[in-house]
């Protein structure tokens, strides 16, 4: 019976972590609409998060779209089908790769930098002071990290959306000799609104989840320096986790 009550209170633990999870969220969304609205703390977060980090998302976005066209482009011309290649770079980067990647990538950079700021915060008892001067932590620090996270991750996602298809276009055209209009004809040709539309959404879900799970991950460490680097671990990892489960919900229900 050990097995069993290990995975019951493991699950327990669960249990009560996703309910902690749920009640910060709760008060971020709480804080969000209530005064002082600290816009500059926001754009600062906004740098940070969105502009720092275009240039890994794209070389990410890039990279991708090279792949993607030579992966395809090798096995369409099996068919005689190499005039779709820029639909399938389109369509891929659009509604999947563009946003999973990049949702990835800040989760890495960004995820990981939140959980340790706000962890090193707590354990050296800053988040206390906050208190002690009557600022709600939760209003100062979590709510422009989640809303700077939400805005611009679909941002992110539009530049590397854009150059992954300009990438594919480099290899379907400039290496591999296909037309340049015929390329971009079939990617404005099987592109719809709706693919965009979708891939921003999921975008704005990640750059919500993943800030959501950083800052709770280190808000609420405990213990010492040790302990932030299991947070900002755990913070990583959650995240990602957590981008693909959503993908995978948002792609079932619109598609």
């Amino acid at each position: 019976m050990g097995w069993m009550a290990g995975f019951s209170h493991r699950a327990l633990g669960w249990v009560a972590e996703s309910g902690r999870v749920l009640i910060l969220l709760g008060d971020a969304f709480r804080w969000s609409v209530r005064k002082p609205f600290r816009g500059r703390l926001l754009l600062q977060q906004c740098l940070h998060v969105g502009v720092y980090s275009i240039p890994v998302v794209l070389v990410t976005g890039a990279f991708t779209g090279m792949v993607l066209a030579l992966q395809t482009a090798a096995a369409f011309k099996l068919f005689g089908a190499e005039n779709l290649v820029a639909t399938v770079v389109a369509l891929s980067m659009t509604r999947e790769l563009g946003p999973v990647l990049t949702g990835i990538m800040v989760a890495g950079r960004v995820g990981s930098a939140m959980a340790a700021e706000l962890g090193t915060m707590r354990v050296t008892e800053q988040i206390d002071a906050l208190h002690t001067l009557g600022t709600n932590p939760v209003h100062y620090l979590v709510v422009p990290r989640i809303w700077a996270a939400a805005i611009t991750t679909p941002c992110l996602v539009v530049f590397s959306d854009f150059l992954g298809i300009l990438a594919g276009r480099f290899i379907a055209v400039d290496v591999l000799g296909n037309s340049s209009a015929i390329y971009f004809k079939r990617t404005v040709q099987y592109l719809n609104v709706e693919d965009v539309a979708v891939g921003l959404l999921k975008a704005t879900l990640f750059g919500f989840t993943l800030a959501l799970v950083g800052c709770y991950q280190g808000y609420s460490v405990r213990g010492g320096a040790r302990e932030v680097g299991f947070a900002v671990n755990r913070a990583v990892v959650l995240s990602i986790a957590l981008i693909f489960i959503i993908n995978y919900l948002v792609t079932a229900y619109f598609f």
